[in-house]
């Protein structure tokens, strides 16, 4: 109460107030004392990007529908209410009981992106909890994290005592059990944190960073990720959820504006493209697809549940879904004339793509948005996503005939052996489309760019190539910057500093441990938000820790070199992976594998997993035993 009391007196001043109080519709407040576990699901970062994150909505759902279990929404707070709350000594709380992040049983982060590492930092100590798991007692709660920037776990593994690999529909179920399971029957005392920990550890998919040690060579380089106590597996392979589930439909509906005011439906996961440049591509292998008829009945109760009027389509590639033309249809029927919008944010650059997204409209004519990444023919081959200049100007063509008077189109700079002619084909290729444009709606058409630069991640086949230096990638940026000046077409990118931290955190090793805990200490925090990157925080940081981010960023691996990541299996085999970047380097490429398999190893991974499962839930065609590889 005294907490509530004083936040009747802090919220007025803060910037957005509506962030921190609850009580949203379709949030649920369950009884704190008669939950035998309290699961607080943490977002590093503020309350509208976690409020548009469907990973986190779909946990708080399946965690709520168990009778025993709680769990509470915890975000980032802006720095004027960190300051706000270290003045009145107020711990960070939840949004739904106003509990502190350290009277739970077990804090959850997701990990979408690199960036948001100091964040967590930053919500653990405001929570009252040690940042270093080393210092943690069996008073704190056990601290697990999860996400795409999880397959990766090393950089942060001084901070997180358990990491989940791969999709948590199921393991979290599991782990709430373990934690619960593990607890005295006699007392309401914490069990012992090692107890828990190692049993954490037999489940498959999880990752206790405190039961291996990292070993390196003289040069620097790592030797291996080992373990180091008995019956503890040398390899974690991720977990995969065969089947999806039915999509929550009871989203939460915030007071303020978020990042994306819709509900979200996810129509299918995994992606078959091969696009060699594309984490989320390598690392949610198989493609998992949900039946039209669970997908418009999902959005019909969330509709009905919600109030929103728009629904987002979402997958990485919707217009792979093998039946979107049957669900666009039904969709476009169902719902005509009654101001629902329907989105599918990915689509490819082609005519399909172009009808699924006309026959969704319902009369307004927004932005069409896609990614080209590369702007010529010979670039597209090398990351693998070969599209002829022609289909571009074609598809660009169409959608400006169709009433859209705005495209963005995305771009990456720096790919492997990029020169500044194919930065300038950039330049040429918007001009174009801004062309097609000018043909229909005259000086009212609009290009946006969207630039950003190449990483090469984990996981995929660029692993082993560079990082683009920071002299050449900022020339690029000027050769765009100066030649896009022009009416009607809008250039956004991404500063190299930015590019470089989100490089080295993804491919960094355990020794950057060090490097984050003290750039936080020095500043850094909210590192994704351009007015909060404190870069010289970051520089300090490696100085004192003696490292050469260079070691990590711009140096040529060794096809042979072990990987920070490679005791994290993602089910795509690494010999696949060099295979396919050792193609990039001949221009060559791999056509669609739902056409063809390339024994990429994710059906056997499949097989070990879920014998019980016919191959046919995985949507791959007959396994290639022949390939080779």
């Amino acid at each position: 109460m005294n907490l509530l009391a004083q936040l009747d007196r802090i919220l007025p001043r803060v910037e957005k107030p509506g962030r921190y109080v609850g009580g949203e519709w379709g949030s649920l407040v369950k009884d704190w004392p008669a939950a035998a576990l309290r699961v607080a699901l943490c977002f590093p970062d503020v309350y509208e990007m976690g409020m548009s994150n469907l990973g986190l909505a779909v946990l708080y759902d399946i965690l709520n529908r168990q009778p025993d279990v709680l769990a509470e929404r915890v975000y980032a707070p802006w720095p004027d209410m960190q300051a706000a709350l270290r003045q009145a000594g107020l711990p960070l709380y939840s949004l739904e009981n106003k509990r502190p992040l350290s009277e739970f049983d077990l804090v959850g982060f997701s990990l979408p992106y690199e960036q948001l590492c100091t964040n967590v930092l930053t919500m653990l100590d405001l929570g009252g909890i040690p940042l270093l798991a080393a210092e943690r007692t069996d008073a704190h709660p056990i601290i697990i994290a999860g996400g795409h920037a999880a397959y990766n776990p090393e950089p942060m593994s001084d901070f997180i005592d358990a990491f989940v690999i791969g999709e948590g529909e199921e393991v979290i179920l599991e782990i709430a059990h373990c934690v619960l399971h593990s607890r005295r029957p006699t007392t309401d005392d914490r069990p012992p944190r090692s107890e828990i920990l190692r049993s954490l550890a037999s489940i498959p998919g999880v990752y206790v960073p405190r039961f291996y040690d990292a070993h390196y060579n003289q040069d620097g380089t790592l030797a291996g990720v080992r373990p180091n106590a008995p019956d503890i597996p040398s390899r974690i392979t991720k977990r995969i959820v065969p089947v999806l589930p039915p999509p929550p439909t009871r989203f939460i509906v915030p007071f303020i504006d978020t990042t994306h005011n819709r509900a979200m439906v996810e129509i299918m996961r995994g992606c078959t493209r091969g696009c060699r440049y594309c984490h989320a591509g390598f690392v949610t292998r198989p493609v998992r697809e949900r039946p039209v008829e669970q997908i418009v009945a999902a959005i019909d109760e969330t509709l009905a549940t919600t109030g929103y009027e728009e629904v987002g389509l979402l997958s990485l590639s919707s217009s792979d879904y093998s039946r979107v033309g049957e669900l666009v249809e039904q969709l476009g029927r169902k719902y005509a004339g009654q101001n629902v919008a329907l989105s599918l944010p990915s689509l490819r650059i082609d005519s399909f793509s172009v009808d699924l997204a006309d026959a969704l409209k319902d009369g307004r004519r927004t932005g069409f948005t896609f990614a080209p990444e590369a702007a010529t023919e010979a670039q597209r081959r090398r990351i693998n996503k070969f599209i002829p200049d022609q289909q571009v100007l074609d598809t660009a063509r169409q959608v400006f005939e169709r009433g859209w008077r705005t495209i963005k189109l995305y771009f990456m700079i720096g790919h492997p052996d990029e020169t500044l002619e194919d930065v300038q084909a950039i330049v040429e290729l918007s001009k174009a489309v801004l062309a097609q444009g000018r043909k229909a709606h005259g000086k009212a058409a609009q290009v946006n760019l969207g630039c950003a630069t190449f990483i090469p991640k984990p996981h995929t086949p660029f692993q082993w190539t560079v990082l683009d230096s920071p002299a050449a990638v900022q020339q690029k940026l000027d050769l765009l910057k100066s030649q896009l000046r022009k009416p009607g077409l809008k250039l956004n990118w991404v500063e190299p500093q930015e590019t470089f931290l989100e490089a080295l955190l993804s491919r960094g090793d355990r020794r950057l441990g060090h490097v984050i805990h003290r750039a936080w200490q020095l500043g850094a925090q909210f590192d994704a938000w351009s007015e909060h990157f404190r870069f010289d925080a970051w520089q300090q940081a490696l100085a004192e820790a003696e490292l050469d981010p260079a070691f990590y960023t711009y140096r040529q691996r060794g096809l042979d070199e072990v990987f920070p990541w490679d005791h994290i299996d993602t089910g795509v085999r690494k010999n696949y992976l060099l295979q396919d970047y050792q193609m990039s380097q001949r221009g060559e490429t791999r056509p669609d594998c739902r056409d063809k398999c390339f024994s990429c190893g994710i059906l056997p991974t499949f097989n070990e997993m879920r014998a019980d499962l016919p191959l046919e839930a995985w949507h791959c065609p007959p396994i290639n035993l022949k390939s080779g590889i």
